[in-house]
């Protein structure tokens, strides 16, 4: 299958300017900002260091094929409900790490990764545009030399990726980058020219990717991810398998952390994992996939790998 992020980036080679920015300087268009967030929630943990900032790209939550727009509205308070959901269990993962920006942005509805010749390029590239448009603004105005983290999800780790293209590979801001966690969209090996892929826990200014799978791979996951880059995100190396006594801790929506609950198991691009050890395992058995899962099943994996690589960069530093 054809690269999504290829695709992309040649139609975004002279594509014309968008129109209607958003205003990044208005605090309203950020769902969370460091002086500005509406997150209470135990997990979602102030830095243990100030000089690392997380930024953040939530996945593609404009999904009922009922709606059809190709963009949602940044201001349309459904989707703000749907943000506030994904940054409380997917980007609190970071929040230890760093200072944690999260912008609104105009995402891309999910039928536009498979139209993307009828206008599903030009609905994802105008979501990239507000993407690109509140990094710029973070650049300038938060960020002061500090370390990054970029992480994402799904349609925003489609988004991040193009950071990591436009901002980071073979630029001085690469010198900044303390890892890029790239989950739930399958990433070549040779994406980048100077970005690599991490292979060791502690590694830094590279990335990482993974894509969550159950034990019998979905045929239609299996042609998105095969061969592409993933690392296993228990050991945060090429280890093929990892016992459950190795899993850190996956975070539930009952707001619990439940430990040791799967092995987790690293094949040519994809990660499968055996159904979870908690209460409500039935509800596993049900999913056709675990890519959802993609962040909060590794939830404690991700925070104490995050930590130790920042660690590793304030050291070098």
């Amino acid at each position: 299958m054809k690269n999504i992020l290829t695709l992309l980036l040649l139609a975004y080679t002279g594509c014309v300017a968008f129109t209607q920015k958003v205003d990044y300087a208005d605090t309203s268009n950020w769902a969370v900002l460091p002086t500005h967030s509406t997150i209470n929630f135990s997990y979602f943990t102030k830095p243990v260091n100030d000089s690392i900032d997380v930024f953040y790209v939530y996945p593609t939550l404009i999904t009922s094929s009922a709606d059809k727009r190709w963009n949602v509205s940044i201001d349309d308070k459904e989707q703000q409900k749907k943000v506030y959901s994904v940054v409380k269990y997917q980007a609190s993962a970071w929040s230890s790490a760093g200072n944690v920006y999260v912008p609104y942005y105009r995402q891309a509805h999910l039928r536009s990764y498979f139209n993307l010749d009828s206008g599903g390029r030009e609905a994802l590239l105008f979501a990239y545009e507000d993407v690109k448009e509140a990094f710029e603004y973070y650049l300038k105005n938060f960020n002061k030399g500090k370390g990054i983290i970029l992480a994402g999800h799904s349609q925003g780790t489609t988004h991040v990726s193009m950071l990591l293209r436009d901002f980071f590979d073979g630029k001085d801001l690469q010198k900044q980058l303390v890892a890029a966690y790239l989950p739930g969209i399958g990433i070549p090996l040779d994406e980048y020219k100077t970005i690599p892929l991490m292979t060791h826990p502690d590694e830094i200014g590279g990335f990482v990717s993974w894509n969550t799978c159950k034990r019998r791979v979905h045929k239609i996951s299996y042609k998105w991810y095969h061969g592409k880059a993933a690392i296993n995100p228990v050991t945060w190396d090429s280890s093929a398998v990892a016992g459950r006594k190795l899993h850190k801790g996956f975070l539930f929506s009952n707001d619990k952390m439940y430990k040791h609950s799967f092995t987790t198991h690293l094949d040519n691009g994809i990660v499968w994992v055996t159904v979870p050890h908690f209460p409500y395992r039935f509800l596993a058995f049900t999913m056709k996939n675990y890519h959802i899962g993609d962040i909060n099943f590794f939830w404690e994996d991700i925070r104490e790998n995050a930590l130790l690589r920042c660690q590793n960069y304030l050291k070098k530093r």
